[in-house]
């Protein structure tokens, strides 16, 4: 998986592409540790996300935890395929999906 980081002010964006995964989630969860702090806004970008596990989930999830104490979290482009991870496990209903 590659992150495509990009960071305006307090506005943190990272898009996703290939495959969110036990693996690749450990590089987000690292990425995700460095470059919090500060960010009021953070926007998951998921056009080239084709795939996610729980362990994806796992950290959307703590990234949703932090920003809900420090800012907004928005998933924007999430794929059927991934957005229908998020709608069957509920997440879609505590969190922003464009």
């Amino acid at each position: 998986m590659n992150i495509i980081k990009k960071q305006e002010g307090g506005t943190l964006t990272l898009a996703l592409d290939g495959r969110l995964d036990t693996i690749t989630s450990q590089q987000l969860e690292k990425e995700l540790r460095t470059s919090i702090d500060g960010v009021t806004e953070m926007i998951f970008d998921f056009e080239n996300l084709s795939y996610i596990t729980s362990a994806g989930l796992r950290v959307i999830s703590m990234a949703q935890k932090v920003m809900n104490r420090q800012g907004h979290l928005k998933i924007i482009h999430a794929q059927p395929d991934v957005k229908e991870v998020f709608d069957v496990t509920g997440l879609s209903d505590i969190m922003e999906i464009e």
